[in-house]
């Protein structure tokens, strides 16, 4: 009986597994076609460098505006250049300045920088770059100040604080953008979780994926694989039980066993989306539209715990059923691999 448990289990976290990293998979396929992590850090850098000025914030200051004005609007990155960084600067920008000393580790992608992230070490290089174009720290500060660049304050609390030592000075822009770049870390994966909540919603609902009719599914698996194994061990007067679990096929119940193994309640759960496909023995696949029985599945009031269940267990992501998945299985980590 506890195997029949196990077997339960096991087929729910996988499942919960597969349509985590199917979530996980699609999400990171929109932020890379978008280009929403490299919008992200530049939407941050230029509200950093030269401000708002009046106009609203480039970084999206709602859920609204994470879906529709960061991947769509206007896009605040530098256009992308293959020039090395050039000795006077032509940028109008701080953030075109910036760019100009962080080119050479670009790529071009749609016109538009992709740099979508930058070593602390890397960023305190280029100020310190910019600082020697311009004559010096102060000389800078000045600039910054007169620009009202918000990047002048922590520059110049960085400066009083490197009471004139260029390379502590240089240390502690480092430190203060690494601080930075962590903050902004936890603001993009906190608007990346609605992100992902909206997919896991989305696909639970397009493979109207019931993990109750799917728990049922697995039991009912099991029992008919546990009736055949009774009826090959007890002869044919077992064959009337077997029938029963099988009224689909009453004159040939093996029919229905060799059916049930080779379309599992895995296969049979992902096929209620509205386009699904069989592949049977001889021929090429077959396409089916299903919406019908979908848009059923779907208003039925019976499925819905299913559906929420679903979703919320989607929530956890790929790397907690992972490990769930692992443990229950037995699999051991890879040395030098610990458990979040």
């Amino acid at each position: 009986m506890n195997s029949v448990y196990i077997d339960l289990a096991i087929g729910l976290v996988l499942a919960f597994l597969l349509f985590s990293l199917l979530v996980s998979g699609v999400n990171e396929g929109l932020v890379r076609l978008l280009g929403i992590r490299s919008k992200f850090l530049w939407a941050y850098l230029t509200d950093t460098l030269d401000g708002v000025r009046g106009k609203r914030s480039w970084i999206p200051s709602s859920i609204g505006e994470v879906f529709a004005r960061l991947p769509f609007s206007k896009d605040a990155r530098p256009a992308f250049s293959p020039l090395p960084p050039p000795v006077d600067s032509t940028a109008k920008t701080w953030a075109g300045r910036l760019y100009e000393r962080l080119r050479e580790i670009d790529h071009g992608k749609s016109g538009k920088t992709s740099i979508a992230s930058i070593p602390p070490g890397r960023f305190a290089v280029a100020m310190m770059e910019i600082v020697t174009s311009e004559g010096g720290v102060p000389a800078l500060l000045d600039r910054l100040k007169a620009d009202g660049s918000p990047l002048y304050g922590p520059l110049k609390g960085v400066w009083d604080a490197a009471h004139g030592d260029l390379e502590a000075f240089r240390k502690g822009v480092e430190d203060w953008f690494d601080g930075e770049m962590q903050r902004l870390t936890m603001l993009y994966r906190r608007y990346v979780r609605w992100v992902i909540a909206a997919l896991g919603l989305v696909l639970t609902l397009v493979f109207s994926m019931d993990s109750l009719e799917y728990g049922r599914a697995i039991l009912t698996d099991n029992a008919i694989r546990a009736q055949v194994a009774a009826t090959a061990d007890g002869g044919a007067q077992t064959l009337p039980a077997l029938r029963d679990k099988c009224p689909d096929h009453p004159a040939d119940p093996y029919g229905c066993v060799t059916e049930v193994l080779s379309a599992p309640a895995f296969v049979q759960i992902v096929g209620n989306a509205p386009v699904s496909v069989r592949i049977p023995e001889n021929g090429s696949p077959t396409w089916t539209w299903n919406g019908g029985e979908w848009l059923h599945r779907l208003i039925s009031p019976g499925h819905w715990p299913g559906f929420l269940i679903t979703f919320f267990a989607l929530l956890f992501g790929a790397p907690f059923w992972w490990d769930i998945f692992r443990r229950l299985t037995g699999i051991r980590a890879r040395a030098g691999e610990t458990t979040k």
